[in-house]
């Protein structure tokens, strides 16, 4: 009697291991199946480069993080997210202790070295050798060791705001009174009919009007703000997301993956969404910190560092936690041509 149900114990216990086998093996199914509608992008990393002569304490600091570059591309035309210039640069840095992310925009017309000892505006660099040299652009400027990015539509924000339900954020009147040409002309892109706010205050904006908000440029603080703009509309729609329900989360994968693509494996993506609801964005700012905005020669309107070995010291500090960071020489060089270039040095920015 005994060894009868010692029996039928185990075949219970082996029942409910082989259903949990099946709940687990069906769970990584549907997330294989989810973010293989993201488009994979196998990187080259001979042809990403990092500076020569990082310091040991630099790649420990380092080490304790990861970090991600974001771009924005406006490619909806030809839907192609390997070339196009990036309107939207971004550093997104993981604290893998306590999963705070820092956000920083690296305003799109820094003038800074594109590849080759071309000195230009920065977001040329993704439509000239797409990802990996847009990569090199921010390693060899910034004396960061990225090998991994997530691009996006920049467009495709609509959408996604829109299956979030909007997000709520503070405009001013003159926000307000600037979003309505970018309202308009979204509106004609998307076959939305969305209101432009009359007035500043405090909204829920829907997938268009917060997309206008983030792209408001002249008159409206230029880039700086612009950018300040779009890392609030990120950080809304991240803690929008995390208080999403399933369904809403399913139903934004299904619309938004398509419009990615990124260097990371699907191994890599569920290791990284395992964290998804703990990462909490922390500070947020804009390289460089100190500049001066200029039309210089053929290049046009740029954004001068001033200058770009103090600003680099600034972003390690901020980023990783690392006081009195000294940059390679490669930065010293590139800070040397742009002060030949442009004759703006260190104290001549704001």
């Amino acid at each position: 009697m005994k060894k009868r149900q010692k029996k039928a114990k185990r075949k219970v216990i082996l029942l409910i291991c082989e259903l949990l086998l099946l709940l687990i093996l069906a769970v990584i199914l549907f997330a294989v199946v989810k973010l293989s509608k993201i488009q994979k992008n196998e990187l080259n990393l001979d042809n990403v480069h990092i500076n020569e002569g990082l310091s040991e304490e630099t790649k420990d600091a380092m080490a304790d993080y990861q970090t991600i570059a974001l771009f924005g591309l406006d490619n909806r035309s030809n839907g192609n997210l390997s070339e196009g210039r990036s309107d939207v640069i971004m550093l997104a840095t993981i604290n893998n202790k306590t999963h705070e992310v820092k956000l920083v925009s690296i305003y799109r017309d820094s003038y800074l070295d594109t590849g080759n000892g071309v000195f230009q505006k920065c977001n040329a660099a993704y439509a000239k050798g797409g990802p990996e040299q847009a990569l090199s652009m921010l390693n060899k400027n910034l004396d960061l060791a990225i090998t991994d990015y997530v691009t996006v539509d920049f467009n495709a924000v609509v959408e996604c705001i829109d299956l979030l339900g909007g997000v709520e954020i503070t405009i001013t009147d003159d926000e307000a009174t600037l979003m309505l040409g970018y309202i308009k002309e979204l509106n004609g892109l998307t076959g939305n009919n969305s209101k432009c706010p009359t007035s500043g205050g405090t909204y829920t904006l829907d997938g268009v009007q917060a997309t206008a908000f983030a792209r408001i440029r002249y008159g409206g603080g230029d880039d700086y703000r612009r950018t300040e703009r779009q890392r609030a509309v990120l950080s809304a729609m991240v803690d929008k997301a995390q208080s999403s329900d399933l369904k809403t989360l399913n139903a934004l994968i299904n619309q938004m993956f398509g419009d990615i693509e990124t260097s990371f494996s699907n191994a890599d993506l569920i290791s990284l969404t395992a964290n998804i609801f703990n990462y909490k964005i922390g500070d947020t700012n804009g390289f460089p910190y100190e500049k001066v905005a200029k039309k210089y020669d053929k290049v046009g309107d740029v954004v001068i560092p001033c200058d770009l070995v103090s600003n680099v010291t600034k972003l390690h500090e901020f980023l990783f936690d690392e006081a009195d960071y000294t940059p390679s020489d490669t930065v010293q060089t590139n800070n040397n041509t742009i002060i030949n270039n442009t004759g703006f040095r260190q104290g001549d920015g704001f």
